[in-house]
């Protein structure tokens, strides 16, 4: 259990790093590496937000308006 967060962990920093890495203009597998990695980042969003619908009093959005 604990080799399973730890490569969990190093794999969240690598991505991070990756995506630093590409904004910078790194080689093509590292483009790639950012891209799953923002790509997995989104879907966890996605799948946060319609946990939090289910729950009453949602008053966190900051969408729109002023």
């Amino acid at each position: 259990m604990t080799v399973l967060v730890l490569l969990l962990l190093a794999a969240a920093v690598g991505g991070a790093v990756c995506v630093v890495w590409a904004e910078r203009g790194g080689p093509r597998w590292v483009r790639i590496v950012a891209s799953v990695t923002l790509g997995i980042a989104a879907v966890a969003r996605g799948l946060q937000k319609s946990g939090r619908r289910g729950r009453s009093g949602g008053s966190g959005n900051s969408d729109g308006g002023e």
